[in-house]
């Protein structure tokens, strides 16, 4: 009879170890999504910050541009209206889209600046064009440390064990930014990533 209950409590004690290998599991996948999903919201507020910084600096480019070619209306409208879309943008897939309407409009007025070589010779439009070139190069940092942090909350979100045991119960969508420099081709492109938890 000592040695049935010996074997019981054996049982007994490899079944409260067990479960408190999942919990503590449990935990520490709940406790790493909550910290990359941080870790994202953070890294889109950077970009958020450059993104608007780049917005601030278009206007003075404008004026610049205006001085030398008046003629110009749509091109100046459409920049305008774009760069309105992008600050009342919420959240980052309206930012994405946003930018991208931007980018193109952007990328309009820059090719414009060809037709014009005393424009191109204005120290203060070279001044804001260093300007812009630094921001969007800031972009480009801003941009990466988003998607590397979207991708490894991706992954971490990814196996089905995480799914169930990390308390995300509603429909995920995450955005990665990708983009390019105004005036280039494909100027702004987005991939939604949508994973499906249960209900």
């Amino acid at each position: 009879m000592a040695r049935g209950l010996w074997i019981a409590l054996g049982v007994v004690g490899v079944l409260v170890l067990a479960v408190l290998m999942v919990f503590a599991s449990y935990v520490s996948a709940k406790n790493q999504m909550v910290a990359n999903d941080q870790a994202v919201k953070a890294a889109w507020s950077e970009v958020d910050v450059q993104l608007e910084r780049r917005a601030d600096l278009i206007p003075n480019l404008v004026e610049t541009v205006k001085g030398f070619t008046k003629e110009e209306s749509t091109v100046f409208g459409d920049i305008a209206n774009a760069r309105a879309g992008m600050l009342n943008a919420q959240g980052p897939q309206a930012k994405i889209e946003a930018n991208g309407k931007l980018d193109s409009a952007l990328g309009r007025l820059l090719l414009l600046t060809e037709n014009y070589p005393q424009l191109r010779s204005s120290d203060q439009f070279m001044r804001l064009q260093d300007e812009l070139s630094g921001t969007e190069n800031r972009i480009s940092v801003a941009r990466k440390r988003y998607n590397d942090a979207l991708q490894k909350l991706q992954h971490l979100r990814a196996p089905v064990p995480q799914q169930h045991l990390g308390g995300y119960r509603r429909l995920q969508a995450e955005q990665r930014f990708l983009y390019r420099q105004p005036g280039r081709a494909n100027r702004a492109q987005c991939k939604v990533l949508v994973l499906l938890a249960p209900n």
